[in-house]
């Protein structure tokens, strides 16, 4: 009972952090899969919806599956509504991200949300990354719970990529902002990427380092993408300049609602981060002893939260199942990338 307490109390939470913040997808048209987007593996495991404006990603056996954008973007907002499996699903990785590491394959550039599953149903972990030109031996990467169980209904996860600054936000909600700094150099993402969302098999590192793997008793693992959004101006894979109408793309772009951080907005991002945020690079001094990155907002009343390696010392994981109560510290053994992405 204290755990589905606790529970309502984060979801009630949500509400109110959401609540505090105005829309910022108003307007924002969504498209058809067959408009901005292709099957890119998993056959009869991606499956789209009559009307062509969802699509059901699956995992068994036999195969995960996955999309991808038709176009390359520099710059933009990319956007979709995801509902997650249910049940048990240690070991299963669901993403939706931008990448160009099929062009560049040494100095790519990405940026993620990760979706890291769990023994105990609806406690899903998010990770969100941001790599530039290959930097993915000094990522960035912050960890989270979520404070709703996303395989009731689908949430809606975005990613604004502008040249100043990236935003991450769940439903209306900022959970991270990575602003450009000069000392970033190539560590930003800089190239053109397509847009990806794919579900697979993570048995070897997903969830806790790999100790528990992927259990197909429970397949096929369903997830759900709908209201895909594509808004930026268009690139060729190996081109930094938009095809056409790059400008007046771009300028629509950082004037958005969702391209600018209101006070309200970051009050509501900070919130969102005390309460679940998991595991942060910029706590994180057994990874990287000289120092955090630069474009890192460090405080030392908010550092106090966080153990030497990056983890937070306030936010737990607990199962919502019934029976004894397990806790443990999300994200133990964070010492290198395939552990902060497995813990």
């Amino acid at each position: 009972m204290a755990v589905k307490a606790g529970f309502l109390l984060a979801a009630a939470a949500w509400v109110c952090l959401s609540a505090a913040v105005a829309p910022a997808f108003d307007g924002v048209p969504t498209a058809a899969f067959d408009e901005r987007f292709s099957p890119l593996f998993g056959d009869g495991n991606l499956v789209r919806s009559s009307d062509d404006r969802s699509v059901r990603l699956l995992l068994d056996r036999r195969s995960g599956s996955g999309f991808i954008s038709s176009d390359y973007y520099l710059h933009g907002f990319f956007s979709a509504s995801i509902k997650l499996p249910k049940d048990y699903t240690a070991g299963v990785v669901v993403a939706f991200y931008l990448s160009n590491g099929d062009v560049y394959e040494k100095t790519h550039d990405e940026l993620d949300f990760e979706f890291l599953g769990s023994r105990w149903g609806g406690q899903w972990r998010v990770q969100t990354n941001v790599y530039g030109n290959g930097s993915t031996s000094h990522g960035r990467e912050e960890r989270y719970l979520l404070p709703f169980d996303p395989t009731l209904e689908a949430h809606r996860y975005s990613v604004l990529w502008a040249p100043t600054h990236i935003i991450f936000y769940i439903d209306d909600t900022p959970i991270r902002e990575v602003i450009r700094h000069p000392e970033m150099g190539g560590d930003f993402p800089a190239k053109p990427m397509a847009v990806y969302a794919t579900i697979w098999d993570g048995s070897a590192w997903a969830t806790d380092g790999g100790k528990y793997k992927v259990n197909y008793k429970y397949a096929p693992f369903v997830s759900e993408f709908s209201d895909l959004a594509v808004v930026g101006p268009r690139a060729g894979p190996v081109l930094r300049v938009p095809r056409r109408s790059g400008d007046e793309d771009l300028l629509g772009l950082m004037t958005a609602d969702y391209a600018v951080m209101t006070p309200q907005k970051r009050a509501a991002m900070r919130a969102f981060r005390a309460r679940q945020m998991t595991y942060t690079v910029c706590y994180d001094a057994v990874r990287y002893a000289s120092g955090p990155f630069p474009e890192c907002d460090n405080s030392e009343e908010e550092r106090e939260n966080f153990s030497a390696w990056g983890e937070s010392k306030t936010v737990v994981m607990r199962p919502r199942s019934r029976g004894r109560r397990r806790g443990r510290k999300a994200g133990a053994g964070a010492r290198g990338r395939a552990d902060v992405a497995s813990s």
